[in-house]
């Protein structure tokens, strides 16, 4: 009798996760779970807590409510230390690049490194991984440039240099192509998978760019209204009939009824 090879324990799990911020409530009961070395779009409307899960995730948000497990270690109540040595697994490129501009790229992408290793590696050793990843992203020898001298293409490519130097285990992209003109978003999403396939990272990307989403993921998952309403395939949400899943992906907005009288509609 042949028998289903076992079906691997997720490496993120998040288990009935609450969050409000006073009467606004984010998630009513956040379920999901992210498996190793795959690639995870979440997508939703503006507002709907994207973002808030990649924060929740490594904390720099709290949860009111539930369970967050890492490699089935609960993050919720962990302590300072303890909490510190998941960010070092689980590096960030946040939307804005968040790059410091009172010092050069190169301090930029080495300031994990000094956050989280500064006992174990040698600046001479800071200095080949700052190579390296800036090598990775496609700006080589920028080190001794500012930010404010980047191009906001060239500064996420920075940011994500900062990510990738820690060599994490997971990379969260919070909406990595906002901003950017359809030449440098193409290239976030070229290096979004060049990554993947170089680093073996489990990716989580927050996006409603559905156009990256597609390119990228090999999941998605659509937040509405305080929960997943659906986690698949690409091919799954084409072929979903879910109104609100239809609509979100052809960018379809029903028309308010007020709005269609006065207009005549």
């Amino acid at each position: 009798m042949l028998r289903s090879p076992p079906v691997a324990e997720p490496i993120i799990r998040f288990k009935d996760v609450r969050k409000a911020f006073g009467p606004k409530v984010i998630y009513r009961g956040l379920n999901l779970d992210i498996h190793a070395g795959e690639t995870i779009t979440i997508m939703g409307g503006s507002g709907v807590g994207k973002s808030v899960m990649l924060k929740l995730l490594i904390r720099l948000l709290e949860a009111d409510h539930g369970s967050i497990t890492f490699h089935g270690r609960e993050i919720t109540s962990m302590g300072e230390t303890e909490i510190g040595t998941v960010r070092q697994r689980i590096a960030m490129l946040f939307q804005g690049a968040a790059l410091f501009d009172s010092i050069s790229v190169g301090d930029n992408v080495a300031y994990g490194l000094h956050e989280h290793y500064r006992r174990l590696m040698t600046e001479k050793q800071i200095a080949e991984r700052v190579h390296w990843a800036l090598s990775l992203v496609g700006l080589p020898g920028i080190e001794q440039m500012r930010p404010s001298d980047l191009s906001g293409g060239m500064k996420k490519r920075v940011g994500l240099a900062r990510a990738i130097a820690v060599q994490p285990e997971v990379l969260l992209y919070d909406e990595p192509t906002t901003g950017l003109d359809p030449i440098n978003t193409a290239r976030i999403n070229h290096l979004i998978n060049g990554l993947k396939a170089a680093l073996k990272v489990t990716s989580i990307v927050v996006t409603h760019d559905m156009g990256s989403a597609f390119l990228v993921s090999d999941r998605m998952a659509m937040v509405f209204k305080g929960e997943i309403i659906l986690a698949g395939t690409p091919e799954d949400f084409r072929a979903s009939t879910d109104p609100r899943v239809k609509d979100f992906i052809t960018g379809t907005a029903p028309v308010n009824e007020d709005v269609a009288t006065l207009l005549g509609t």
